[in-house]
């Protein structure tokens, strides 16, 4: 069984930095695909970023290329993300998700488990 658990969450100020990051239990973390969605209120979970297993290939949203970088430490079984510039509109929960069956994808339905979350919240 896999349990994912994101920390790094908090109240911060529009165009300050954040980093997240979601610690995985289980087997063979190293081969499966990770991937961060987030969820603001009043609207559907949306995929932000992801990582492939053994050869760390990327995929962004459009609308975070160039503010998000995704990364992951498999030795840590850990996977992290990191926002610049951050803006009112990035608050939301967000959430990590570990993918058994696809390399990479923006899929939420392509994920099969999830952590609970961490709200970001982005306010002066």
């Amino acid at each position: 069984q896999v349990q994912l658990v994101e920390s790094g969450g908090g109240l911060l100020q529009p165009g300050g930095s954040l980093r997240l990051s979601c610690e995985a239990s289980g087997p063979t973390f190293e081969n499966y695909a990770m991937g961060w969605f987030r969820q603001a209120p009043g609207k559907e979970r949306e995929f932000v970023a992801a990582i492939s297993g053994l050869n760390g290939n990327t995929l962004y949203a459009d609308f975070v290329k160039g503010r998000v970088s995704i990364s992951r430490d498999n030795a840590q079984s850990t996977v992290s993300l990191q926002v610049d510039s951050l803006k009112p509109e990035d608050t939301a929960v967000y959430y990590c998700a570990l993918a058994t069956k696809y390399s990479l994808t923006r899929s939420a339905r392509q994920y099969d488990y999830w952590g609970q979350g961490t709200q970001v919240t982005v306010s002066s």
